[in-house]
């Protein structure tokens, strides 16, 4: 594909992912406008509300500052005026996210990665700064370098890896390219394919990643069953109407992915905290005075030591992607009966282990931040214990599928019986 092409399509898609991520905010709020404030409305905060939220989505911390009229009004004491929100609905940033590897993918496939991934990082940038140029909030007030920087990430970042993975697999005719040559020599030299480490590697990462996620999903789906009437309770006491309704409950909708890392985390043993000196893990429950909002009436007033068991669900995860691993090795060369070939599938061990275990602490570090004042300064995930006990847990099941004694194929003979 001509490279002008590749870099036109690749900021077109940048400026879809924003425009459509502005959208998605934009409409609801207009909405809320119209019908829950009606003639009081002060249109000229619509805009900058949106923008806010979009930039809070994409991990742009809001510096908020309380007037001294609402705060008589609302009866908020002075020392939580000033407070810092930066817990982030995930959504927003999910969908800039997979809309961006896509992109990157794309422009892969089209033999200029490289190009399209800088155009669509430097479009996402422009509209980043047009954004922050164009919504002066005295309310919720943003750094210019965060509200640039942060959101030019979340597209940069997972662009360039789907470029890359799709380079990878299907090779760039340039760096990637070289770098898997390089690799192909040492085995070559070595007697061990090397290059089969890599693709098990990433398959296995990749398992254990998604496989993490969809524990916490799963986690949350069953809470939501079992914990629905407090969830209801809470939205009855909050007193709210049909219009106010609908914005906590697409406020919630937006953080699901968020609540879904929390459940990750409980079920790999660390939990979470929903304020400084809260604990919310299977060891148990700990959470004292909480924000009413209906979405946290899913956690549990107690826990049990039989919850523990929940960590089988990551070992078995880690079973899952060390078996995908050890299926590319042997189909890459390794002979799992031959001598020395531990030394690829330890490496692979390490290198999931590892990995995932970055990957889990980056989750968490997403997954957390302030939505107030006071304990509500540290809400979220810790991330080291996460990306220790996620590798540990991970590292036992693959290492069980890895290393499990190979069995050897039944010859098939072609002779004739003889009478």
């Amino acid at each position: 594909m001509n490279r002008l092409l590749v870099l036109l399509l690749s900021a077109v898609d940048a400026l879809i992912a924003a425009a459509v991520g502005v959208a998605v905010v934009f409409a609801p709020l207009t909405v809320f406008w119209v019908a829950g404030l009606g003639g009081s409305a002060d249109w000229g905060a619509l805009w900058p509300t949106a923008v806010r939220i979009w930039q809070l989505g994409h991990f742009v911390p809001l510096h908020i500052a309380l007037s001294d009229g609402y705060l008589v009004a609302a009866g908020i004491p002075a020392q939580a005026a000033a407070f810092i929100v930066s817990l982030a609905p995930l959504a927003l940033a999910v969908f800039t996210a997979v809309f961006a590897a896509r992109s990157g993918v794309r422009a892969a496939r089209s033999g200029a990665w490289l190009l399209g991934v800088a155009s669509g990082s430097a479009v996402t940038l422009l509209l980043a700064a047009g954004l922050w140029a164009t919504s002066h909030n005295p309310v919720a007030a943003v750094f210019g370098w965060q509200s640039l920087l942060f959101p030019t990430l979340v597209f940069a970042v997972p662009a360039l890896g789907g470029a890359l993975v799709e380079a990878w697999r299907g090779g760039d005719d340039g760096v990637v390219d070289a770098v898997r040559d390089r690799i192909d020599g040492a085995d070559a030299h070595r007697g061990h394919p090397w290059a089969a480490v890599v693709s098990a590697t990433g398959r296995g990462v990749g398992i254990s990643v998604v496989g993490l996620v969809g524990a916490g999903a799963l986690v949350i789906a069953v809470a939501a069953v079992l914990r629905g009437g407090q969830v209801v309770a809470l939205f009855e006491a909050a007193h709210v109407d049909a219009a106010g309704g609908s914005m906590f409950a697409l406020g919630q909708l937006a953080y699901l992915p968020t609540l879904i890392i929390w459940g990750a985390s409980f079920v790999a043993g660390p939990g979470f905290a929903v304020g400084a000196g809260t604990a919310v893990s299977p060891a148990g429950t700990a959470l004292g005075v909480v924000p009413g909002l209906p979405v946290l009436g899913l956690i549990p007033e107690s826990s049990s030591p039989w919850l523990f068991a929940l960590v089988l669900v990551i070992v078995g995860v880690g079973f899952v992607a060390g078996a995908a691993a050890r299926t590319r090795l042997f189909a890459g060369g390794v002979d799992g009966s031959a001598p020395g070939s531990a030394l690829p599938r330890l490496a692979t061990l390490a290198a999931i282990a590892v990995l995932a275990a970055a990957a889990a602490a980056l989750l968490a570090v997403c997954a957390s931040g302030s939505i107030g004042p006071g304990r509500l300064a540290e809400v979220g995930i810790a991330p080291g214990p996460l990306a220790f006990s996620v590798g540990v847990e991970l590292a036992v099941g693959a290492a069980i599928a890895l290393f499990a004694p190979a069995t050897p194929r039944p010859q098939t003979s072609l002779a004739t019986p003889v009478d």
